[in-house]
C-alpha cells in the first residue's frame, strides 16, 4: 500500500496570481477597489447574473453587511440551520439577532424547507439557507415562504460558487448571496468572499457599510464632492493583492470546476456497491440542482465508528474529517439561539457524516488507495 502522504486540501495555483499581484504592485493600487477589485467584481456580476457584486475580506464580512443592511435589531429572529458553520449565526447575533435553528433535509443536509414556515413568530425577519457542498436548496419554495410572510432571504452560499438551482446561480436567487474564497474552497484568495446584491436599492447602502459607513464610492465616481461618515459600517473591502490573486482563480473557475467534478463522480462511482450494501450513503444531488463538486462527504452506517475510520485513514496517511459541530450543541449557540422543533437529522448526521481529501490534482491512484482503505476500514 502507498504510504505517501495524501491532505484533506492542497490549495490550487492556477499559475497567473503572482503574474497579477505583481501588476497590482507596479498599478501602484494596493489598497481596496482598485483596477483588479473591478475585474473580479464584472466576472462575478457576468457569471452569476446578480445586480452588484462587492468583493469582501471573507464570507464571514459578507454575512455580517447583509446583517446591517437587513437592519437587524435585538430580539429580530433569523431562521437557519444549526448544521453550519459559526458565521451563519454570528453575523446575525452582532446586531442582536437570535437564530432559530430549523432542521435539515436527510438527503441534502440542507435546512428543510417543510419546517420553515412553522418557526414563523412575529419577530421572524429573515431566512438564511446554506447550500451544503454546493448543492442547492429548495430555492422556489424557500423563496414563496419568504414572499408570503415579508421575510428577507439571505444565500450562504461560502460553498456555493458555479453552483446553480434550475439555472440560476448559487448566491443571486435570494436577497443578499454570500461568497467564500478562503483556501478550503474551490476558487481561493486565501482568505476573502463576496456579497452579492440582488436588488439594486440596496447597492449604494451596501457600498456605503462597506467602506466603514461612509460615500467614499460615490465620492470616487465623482457623485459627490466629499465623502463623510453617513451611517454604521466597517472596513468590509479587501486589498489589491487579494483581489489580483482571486481574478488569476475565477479567470479559470470552469477549468478548476470541472476538474473537481471527475474527481467527485470517480468517488461516486466507487462507493455505490458500499451503498448498495448499507454500510454508508452517498450525496444526494437533486435534479434542479447542478453542483460544484465543492466537497465529497459519505454518510457511514450508524453501527459503525466513525473516529475509528479516521485513524486506519490516518494510519494510511490519508487525511479526513468530519464536519461541524451543530450549533445548537455549542456553548454560543445554547446561550445566544433557540431550537425550533427536533433537530433530529441534524444531530444523526453530524455524527455520521465523513469528508474526504478533494483538490485539483488528486489521482485516480490516489483515489484509488483511499477508496481502497476506505473499503477496508468499513467492511
Amino acid at each position: 500500500m502507498n504510504n505517501a502522504k495524501i491532505e484533506f486540501n492542497r490549495p490550487y495555483m492556477t499559475g497567473k496570481e503572482f503574474e497579477y499581484i505583481t501588476q497590482a504592485k507596479l498599478n501602484n493600487a494596493l489598497s481596496g477597489d482598485g483596477p483588479f477589485t473591478k475585474r473580479c467584481h464584472h466576472w462575478i456580476e457576468e457569471n452569476t447574473g446578480c445586480k452588484k457584486a462587492l468583493l469582501t475580506h471573507s464570507c464571514t464580512a459578507a454575512l455580517e453587511m447583509a446583517a446591517l443592511l437587513l437592519d437587524i435589531c435585538p430580539g429580530d429572529e433569523v431562521i437557519m440551520p444549526s448544521y453550519t458553520f459559526v458565521s451563519t449565526a454570528n453575523a446575525f447575533v452582532l446586531r442582536g439577532g437570535v437564530p432559530v435553528f430549523v432542521d435539515i433535509r436527510p438527503d441534502t443536509q440542507n435546512l428543510d424547507e417543510n419546517l420553515i414556515e412553522d418557526a414563523i413568530t412575529p419577530k421572524t425577519r429573515a431566512i438564511v439557507v446554506v447550500h451544503y457542498a454546493g448543492v442547492a436548496c429548495e430555492m422556489d419554495r424557500i423563496m414563496e415562504i419568504a414572499r408570503t410572510h415579508n421575510l428577507k432571504v439571505v444565500e450562504d452560499a461560502a460553498q456555493g460558487l458555479m453552483a446553480t438551482y434550475k439555472g440560476k446561480a448559487l448566491g443571486s436567487i435570494g436577497d443578499f448571496g454570500a461568497y467564500s474564497f478562503h483556501e478550503t474552497k474551490n476558487v481561493i484568495s486565501g482568505e476573502g468572499g463576496a456579497l452579492l446584491l440582488n436588488d439594486s436599492a440596496t447597492v449604494l447602502r451596501a457600498e456605503t457599510i462597506r467602506e466603514k459607513g461612509t460615500d467614499r464610492s460615490q465620492f470616487f465616481r465623482g457623485e459627490v464632492d466629499k465623502y463623510t461618515w453617513q451611517e454604521v459600517g466597517s472596513s468590509f473591502l479587501p486589498g489589491e493583492l487579494v483581489a489580483a490573486f482571486l481574478l488569476a482563480q475565477l479567470e479559470e473557475a470552469h477549468a478548476i470546476t470541472d476538474h473537481r467534478l471527475a474527481i467527485w463522480d470517480r468517488y461516486h462511482a466507487a462507493f455505490e456497491h458500499l451503498e448498495s450494501k448499507g454500510r454508508l450513503r452517498r450525496p444526494c444531488i437533486p435534479e434542479s440542482c447542478q453542483h460544484n463538486a465543492h466537497m465529497y462527504y459519505i454518510l457511514l452506517a450508524p453501527e459503525i465508528d466513525r473516529q475509528g475510520v479516521i485513524a486506519q485513514l490516518k494510519q494510511h496517511s490519508i487525511h479526513s474529517v468530519f464536519h461541524y459541530v451543530p450549533l445548537h450543541n455549542s456553548p454560543a449557540g445554547k446561550r445566544y439561539g433557540k431550537v425550533h422543533g427536533t433537530l433530529a437529522v441534524t444531530d444523526s448526521n453530524s455524527e455520521c457524516l465523513l469528508r474526504l481529501p478533494l483538490w485539483v490534482g488528486l489521482s485516480e491512484a490516489q483515489q484509488e488507495v483511499i477508496v481502497d482503505v476506505l473499503t477496508s476500514a468499513i467492511s
